[in-house]
């Protein structure tokens, strides 16, 4: 398996920076960089491009709904030629809540937005001029006396296209189209179901098979060195799991909530759903029970975590993105450094 973490693309750029610099030279593959509700992810990436040298760095992810595609082309080939050749193109629906919340912008047919985004991205990077029509984009728009154009700049290099997706509709089309999947909210256990067969049935509608997409998922690893501090890190975690469950989308559109119900939670999901749109935070987060926080994380004793990544291998996942717990930039980096090494051990 390789290694890759994400990071926020928001203040604290000191450490932020120190961070990445460091995770390389403990031997890590990939650094993604979030956007969210933050800065802007292809201003740090830049960034991070020119402090680096041999790592891969991608958008984990760009709101496809926040540009239009042949803007984030536009970033992509940027981004790609900046680095000689590093840059993963992460993409995403993200969802309601900050599509139309904060970027006003309709979140309406994420999907067909998705499938066309990526159809006109390829157009760009094979270097011709964009015509395109769709269902979402019209390219050049029509009723004008616009022509077709292309960009004067090229992609130097390959750009994968990496998949941000939980429902069977979007797995199934990361399948048809990308080149990795970023997944999240992930239990091996139940993954052959809730994930793999959706991914594998986009995989032969394009006459492709598992070991042609990069499978890249992403936990918090946190070291307990005992019981009972594994019980304060799983109480602790149970609040973040609720706002996941209950306020990430919104109350009809929730992914997160979604994946959890398809691998075996749907009672607990909803409810915790339910109490967190009413304002019941504690009361949500009391209903989150040790078993969601342990299945989707990898938190526990060394023992525990290395054991948590064999499953993991032996599920499918090519890439491990570790999200290391700390107080301070050197804890983090020490937790850091000691799943890299793991993860060494057990490849």
């Amino acid at each position: 398996m390789r290694t890759a973490t994400t990071v926020e693309a928001s203040s604290g750029w000191r450490d932020m920076t120190g961070f990445v610099v460091e995770a390389e030279k403990l031997g890590l593959d990939v650094c993604f960089v979030a956007e969210a509700w933050g800065s802007d992810g292809p201003s740090a990436l830049g960034f991070y491009a020119a402090r680096t040298e041999r790592m891969l760095l991608g958008s984990g992810i760009i709101q496809v709904g926040t540009r239009t595609p042949v803007a984030i082309a536009q970033t992509a080939i940027t981004l790609s030629n900046l680095s000689e050749g590093r840059f993963l193109l992460g993409l995403g629906a993200s969802g309601p809540q900050v599509i139309e919340g904060l970027h006003g912008v309709p979140f309406a047919r994420p999907l067909t937005r998705m499938r066309e985004t990526v159809e006109v991205v390829q157009r760009v990077l094979d270097g011709g001029k964009v015509s395109y029509s769709g269902e979402m984009f019209q390219i050049p728009l029509p009723g004008g006396n616009s022509k077709p154009m292309r960009l004067s700049a090229r992609p130097e290099h390959d750009i994968p296209v990496y998949l941000a997706t939980l429902s069977p509709a979007m797995l199934r089309l990361t399948g048809e189209i990308a080149n990795g999947w970023l997944g999240t909210s992930f239990v091996p256990e139940g993954a052959a179901g809730a994930y793999f067969r959706h991914l594998d049935d986009g995989l032969a509608k394009s006459g492709r098979t598992r070991q042609d997409l990069d499978i890249c998922q992403g936990a918090e690893v946190a070291f307990a060195p005992d019981e009972d501090a594994l019980r304060a890190m799983v109480a602790g975690r149970k609040k973040e799991l609720a706002f996941s469950l209950g306020g990430m989308g919104s109350a009809s559109t929730n992914y997160y909530n979604q994946a959890y119900s398809r691998q075996g939670w749907a009672d607990v999901a909803t409810e915790v759903r339910d109490r967190w749109q009413a304002g019941d935070r504690d009361g949500a987060a009391g209903l989150v029970t040790d078993e969601m926080v342990l299945a989707t994380t990898l938190i526990g004793t060394e023992a525990m975590v290395r054991e948590r990544l064999r499953v993991w291998r032996d599920a499918g996942v090519d890439t491990v993105r570790l999200y290391p717990a700390g107080e301070t930039l050197d804890d983090r980096l020490a937790t850091l450094a000691k799943a890299i090494e793991m993860v060494r051990e057990i490849s």
